[in-house]
């Protein structure tokens, strides 16, 4: 069943709750629910004035204006135009009932819990949407949100709460992306990629020697087939972004190294200096191009 559930008024700058419904279950979900909404309170003034956070079975929804936020929990099947409208409406009745001298000035948590009684007299009539009687300003509310949808929040963005990591975003800079390549990063991948394919077309044709005449050492197609598979390694974590990048970045060089020293034998000092001169630029690209940060502009 689709309902709204609970629904805060909240300081943006500090995060202080103001005002509250008091009908918080007892579920484990529902008490999840309630480490995010501490959590999105500490970050309100990071955040656009119009946010979704979806956490497994609910969604929150919060807006802010004029140094307050009004945030809502409910099923993740209820409408966004029904969530958001029924923000509106705290929203107006807060900023008509109770003036910005007395929110900002504000110090003890719940100071304004008698607006209570508005939240939950909405509530009821939200979570029975055929009683409501705004159609036109719903109406407005759809084509606003089809124009300027809500900004969706991450788990990554959460951070911790209390100093402990949220189990949802362990693995969140793994997913981050990286900054727009330049023209040297793609020169770099077409390069590694060229010295990747010669690699391997000189480990096929020391396995052939190795099968007719045993004139070639196996460790030879060994270092060969390494040296490829470094090579398209660079050009992974040119392109994608994981975990200890950098790092990652020196061993392989450092593999593309051994591997041609190794190689010493069978190539050129032309040919050495091409493979190590193209691990280590594509080696400095992968240095420079780091993990793109959030957009000023996100919530246009």
């Amino acid at each position: 069943m689709s309902m709204i559930l609970s629904a805060s008024v909240i300081r943006v700058r500090d995060g202080l709750p103001l005002s509250a419904s008091t009908d918080y279950e007892q579920s484990t979900g529902m008490q999840e629910c309630r480490k995010y909404f501490k959590m999105l309170s500490r970050k309100l003034a990071q955040l656009p004035d119009r946010c979704t956070l979806k956490t497994g079975h609910y969604n929150i929804n919060f807006i802010s204006s004029l140094g307050v936020s009004y945030m809502m929990l409910c099923t993740e099947n209820y409408p966004n135009v029904l969530a958001f409208s029924f923000l509106d409406e705290l929203q107006k009745e807060f900023i008509t009932t109770y003036n910005m001298m007395k929110t900002n000035t504000a110090v003890r948590p719940y100071c304004f819990i008698e607006f209570d009684n508005f939240i939950q007299r909405t509530k009821q009539r939200y979570n029975n949407p055929r009683s409501l009687s705004t159609k036109i300003n719903l109406s407005d509310m759809q084509t606003e949100i089809k124009l300027r949808p809500p900004y969706q929040i991450s788990m990554c963005e959460l951070g911790s709460a209390n100093g402990v990591t949220s189990a949802f975003s362990v693995d969140c800079k793994a997913h981050q992306r990286l900054e727009p390549a330049t023209l040297s990063g793609i020169v770099g991948f077409i390069l590694s990629l060229l010295c990747g394919a010669l690699n391997l077309i000189r480990g096929f044709h020391a396995i052939e020697s190795l099968l007719q005449s045993d004139g070639d050492d196996f460790n030879y197609i060994i270092a060969f087939f390494l040296g490829t598979a470094a090579c398209l390694y660079q050009c992974y974590l040119l392109v994608y972004y994981t975990g200890w990048r950098n790092v990652k970045s020196f061993l392989t060089f450092g593999l593309i190294c051994l591997c041609n020293m190794y190689l010493y034998e069978l190539r050129n000092l032309w040919q050495l200096f091409f493979h190590v001169t193209v691990g280590a630029f594509v080696t400095l690209q992968i240095w420079l191009r780091q993990a793109q940060g959030k957009a000023p502009d996100y919530d246009v």
